[in-house]
């Protein structure tokens, strides 16, 4: 046995009764104290088979037995009964009772040796990484430690979460909002297979996110062992760069890669780790990999040609229209520059709702089929549109029989359902730009601002009358709204879910300076408050975070408002209760299908919401509205505005 070098008190005299067993921890190392006939002994946790925790198992007839198949072990010598393998003996520790309680000798523990995963976690870091979502599991722990270490030096965030669907959707809003990857992190198996929706609502909607899955051990692969499945092929469709973590492997330079593609793809990337490599010793010289030098300035000029002809149809026009998405969510102020040169109207994709104030001069609002009618006659109206960051997917409503001028740093999307009069490749900050310098002083459009006016006039007045709308059932969409309108700050972070809710806050929600996250060409129901999760670790400090659901959306990851308790994040949640999937009772009748199998059972959400230990408050009349939302901002953490809506009236 080592000599001892210290000593811990690890039970009260009284704590554990004779002829049982108790597991108990002295610093990283677990034992198992037993009681038996007066005297206690201290052993080895660990049973040498297949790893049971002896602390858990029970002394029958003399002998400690392990609670998973049933090995005797001597419960003070750790010796097996009868002439069996000495080898199978467990370790002990010196005890000693003294005048306060029982005493466990143990050695020092050695100092940390630097692993793999150590030099692959500082990489991470070196990215820029500050944030990992996700659950601590047996298949990861060897790199939850490396992270743990991370965390201590106070490089990283690590945020626990209830779900992995929930971190990954958290991850995904978190990309959207900066354009700086976060990580999730999940065991092999369920773990891993949870994060895949969140994963491809980034991938579709282009957010730089990094997936960190542990995996059974190399030896067992492809046996149907315990939680195994093939995570290089289940993340095939959804990871633009996946790899396995291996022995050999030049382990900074997998990180770098992982998040250089992440980045530069605007992408999903994925690392898988096996269990057994996550805890093995790195190299001696092995270093830390980095940013430096690996990563170009993206700021592409468009081909000459490209550029010239979007300038000569600029110059023809008398009425263009500039219309922005997500994509442009970057690069907004010098595209308002440019349209107040051009005394353009600016109208956006629901996806880019806030990308301009709905109260500038030149605001229209939401273009298609969660838009503003003012929108639309502005659309409809124009000679030339000059599209920026937009997709141009059936959602969006951009009419593809205008003269379009489209401008994406993607050749791809150029064109990518239809042509267009004169698509330009680059990026839109330098096309803007070189816009700007080429039209300055050369374009004389009609100003259409005395039209913008009147056109917000008319829909202000027709969404007032709509607040005025009761049947009785709950509180009317547009009610709704106009008192977020009224309470939410400027400069606030909005995560919207999927379903009529969503459409209502893009008809109904006037924007000043507010960003606004949702799940873009995914379209899955349970992102809002997930992303306002994510939307917290990226801004909560300074912003303040809002998000905004029906009941359908909450209760996906409703499990989560625990998480945002526990680390006290400051979201309020404005939660429409209809006790309906809405959206799909109106498609079926809209489809002349009966209704069916849309109807929710739901429990009180405030009431919920004070449960997990969050602030709950229950509105069922529009005049309780703005009092509700202003309280649920107010209170310094997690908050549930839960308003009783009429499932009819959106």
């Amino acid at each position: 046995m080592s000599t001892v070098s210290q000593w811990s008190k690890v039970l009260d005299l009284d704590e554990l009764p004779e002829g049982r067993v108790k597991t108990v921890t002295v610093g990283h190392k677990s034992l198992a104290m037993t009681h038996y006939n007066g005297q206690y002994g201290a052993l080895d946790n660990r049973c040498p088979h297949q790893g049971g925790p002896l602390g858990e198992g029970s002394i029958e007839n003399g002998m400690l037995r392990c609670p998973w198949h049933g090995w005797d072990y001597c419960p003070l010598t750790g010796n097996p009964p009868g002439d069996l393998e000495v080898d199978d003996a467990l370790a002990t520790f010196p005890v000693e009772v003294r005048d306060d309680g029982v005493y466990v000798g143990v050695i020092e523990e050695s100092p940390h040796i630097r692993t793999v995963t150590d030099v692959m976690a500082e990489t991470l870091v070196n990215w820029g990484v500050t944030h990992v979502f996700g659950m601590v599991g047996h298949s990861n722990l060897g790199l939850a430690d490396a992270l743990r270490r991370q965390e201590e030096q106070g490089k990283l965030n690590f945020i626990g979460i209830r779900h992995e669907g929930a971190g990954a959707f958290a991850a995904s809003a978190y990309a959207k909002l900066t354009g700086r990857p976060a990580a999730c992190l999940t065991i092999a198996g369920p773990g891993a297979t949870n994060l895949l929706t969140g994963m491809w609502d980034a991938k579709v909607d282009r957010a730089p996110i990094l997936a960190l899955t542990g995996q059974v051990s190399t030896q067992v692969l492809g046996t149907g062992n315990f939680q195994e499945c093939d995570l290089s092929a289940a993340f095939s469709g959804v990871a633009a760069w996946s790899q396995t973590v291996l022995s050999h492997s030049k382990h900074g330079e997998l990180m770098t890669q992982a998040l250089k593609h992440a980045l530069l793809e605007r992408d999903v990337t994925h690392l898988i780790f096996p269990d057994e490599v996550q805890t093995e010793p790195a190299a001696p010289d092995a270093k830390a990999s980095g940013p430096e030098g690996r990563l170009t300035p993206l700021q592409i000029a468009p081909p000459p040609e490209a550029l010239t002809q979007a300038v000569d149809h600029l110059k023809a026009a008398q009425r263009p229209v500039i219309i922005v998405g997500h994509g442009a969510r970057f690069t907004m102020e010098p595209i308002i520059a440019l349209a107040e040169m051009l005394n353009a109207p600016v109208l956006t994709t629901f996806k880019g709702k806030g990308l301009i104030s709905d109260h500038h001069p030149l605001g229209c609002g939401v273009l298609g089929r969660s838009g503003t009618p003012i929108a639309s006659w502005f659309m409809n109206e124009s000679d030339l549109l000059l599209v920026f960051g937009a997709s141009f997917s059936n959602h969006t409503g951009i009419y593809p029989g205008k003269p379009i001028i489209q401008v994406d740093f993607d050749p791809l999307a150029l064109g990518k359902f239809h042509p267009v009069t004169v698509p330009v490749w680059g990026e839109i900050s330098i096309v803007v730009e070189q816009l700007r310098t080429a039209l300055d002083g050369a374009v004389s459009h009609e100003d259409q601002r005395p039209e913008i006016t009147k056109r917000w006039a008319i829909w202000r007045e027709e969404k007032r009358r709509r607040e005025q709308d009761d049947r009785g059932n709950g509180i009317n969409s547009a009610a709704i709204f106009a008192a977020m309108t009224r309470q939410v700050p400027a400069n606030a972070v909005i995560a919207v879910d999927v379903g009529n809710n969503t459409y209502s806050f893009g008809r109904y929600f006037e924007c000043q300076a507010q960003s606004v996250l949702m799940s873009g060409y995914l379209g899955s129901i349970g992102f809002g408050f997930p992303g306002a999760m994510g939307a917290w670790a990226a801004a909560g400090h300074e912003r303040p975070i809002v998000s905004v659901s029906g009941d359908g959306g909450f209760g996906q990851y409703m499990g989560d408002f625990n998480t945002a308790v526990k680390y006290g994040m400051n979201i309020t949640h404005i939660l429409l209760n209809n006790s309906e999937l809405g959206k799909i009772s109106k498609e079926q009748r809209a489809g002349e299908w009966d209704v069916w199998q849309t109807s929710l059972h739901n429990p009180s959400f405030a009431q919920y919401a004070e449960i997990c230990g969050g602030k709950g408050i229950r509105v069922t009349e529009p005049a309780a509205l703005d009092e509700a939302i202003a309280a649920g901002l107010k209170y310094d953490g997690p908050a549930i505005v839960e308003v009783m809506a009429d499932v009819n009236l959106i």
